[in-house]
């Protein structure tokens, strides 16, 4: 362990080695703290766009359709796809936005059967300040890491991503 002061997860590694020594806990030290990390962060991230009205999930939606590029539409299929949603899951976000005026709903002109979502004016409005307000919460939590270390810890983070594909 590091000279860095113990964190709850030291704790709770330390109670394994009293009672199980035989465990390798290096994976509970990695994922623990991840796993804490993104609650906290998921803490942080829903109370920057609380300020616009949007939850973290609604946000994922207005933002997906941003990255799309004009005219900012996809299909509701493309959207669950991209999030990893439910249609149902997918079809209660869409009515919550679309009731605000973040999007709208329209038929799909080269196939009758289908939909297209597309971000409003005021819906692209709220996503543009909501990312900079979820960018400004990550980079103040990034703040205790020099450049370099966030560097490092961006490319560990990828590799590890990628073995568990």
């Amino acid at each position: 362990m590091s000279a860095q002061a113990k964190d709850p997860v030291d704790a709770i590694i330390e109670q394994w080695a009293e009672v199980r020594p035989d465990l390798d806990t290096r994976a509970m030290e990695v994922f623990g703290r991840i796993f804490r990390l993104s609650r906290a962060m998921g803490d942080r991230m829903e109370k920057a766009y609380a300020r616009f009205g949007i939850s973290r999930g609604e946000f994922d939606v207005l933002a997906t359709l941003r990255r799309s590029g004009e005219p900012y539409t996809l299909s509701p299929r493309e959207l669950s796809a991209t999030l990893m949603l439910t249609t149902g899951g997918m079809t209660g976000r869409l009515d919550k936005l679309e009731r605000a005026g973040l999007l709208r709903r329209s038929p799909d002109p080269h196939d009758r059967r289908a939909l297209q979502v597309t971000l409003t004016e005021k819906g692209l409005n709220i996503i543009d300040e909501a990312v900079g307000a979820g960018l400004a919460a990550e980079t103040e939590a990034l703040t205790v890491l020099d450049d370099e270390q966030a560097g490092r810890l961006a490319d560990l983070l990828r590799e590890l991503l990628a073995g568990t594909r």
